[in-house]
């Protein structure tokens, strides 16, 4: 399999792979025929068992495809970074992430603003101030833990608090 296939299986198993959940409509299959040229160019490595290949599968692949040619240089860098990542993961962090990623998309919209918005305040940090950080995270007891989740969502608007009973959001894995 080519590295842009790789890349749009890996886009699969992350992103539409919790889409498509146990109550939804079967996906129709794509025959290889339907791809426009470009998608036939990008996914190439797959034409001999694009036949073979669940329908949910060719459909993402062809989504990722179409998400693959908007993309500029830079963002297609990226993706790839991504994906070598992806790869280095054992068997165990994939599910971890994977597990993640569906409890995320199963917060309310404006929960998900919120923590995107908390990502991007703890990517402008410095790297120094990043692991002071999560040195300071990992030093604390979990009684400690809990406090400051329950005091940051004191900080925030009504509307973007968790409920109580929900998990405190996922970590990113340090490093």
């Amino acid at each position: 399999m080519n590295k842009l296939a790789w890349i749009l299986a890996a886009w699969f198993a992350l992103g539409a792979a919790p889409a498509l959940g146990e109550d939804a409509a079967p996906l129709p299959g794509i025959a290889w025929e339907e791809l426009d040229e470009s998608q036939q160019e990008i996914l190439s490595g797959q034409k001999e068992a694009w036949s073979t290949l669940p329908p949910g599968r060719q459909q993402a692949m062809a989504e990722g495809a179409e998400r693959w040619l908007s993309m500029d240089s830079a963002q297609r860098a990226n993706a790839q970074e991504r994906w070598k990542k992806w790869r280095k993961l054992s068997p165990e962090q994939r599910k971890r992430l994977r597990e993640r990623w569906r409890r995320f998309n199963e917060l309310p919209p404006a929960q998900k603003d919120a923590l995107r918005d908390s990502f991007r305040r703890y990517q402008s940090l410095s790297e120094e101030q990043r692991k002071a950080l999560r040195e300071r995270w990992h030093g604390m007891t979990p009684e400690e833990r809990q406090r400051a989740i329950q005091r940051r969502q004191q900080r925030m608007p009504t509307t973007t608090r968790p409920a109580p009973s929900s998990p405190p959001p996922a970590r990113r894995p340090s490093g």
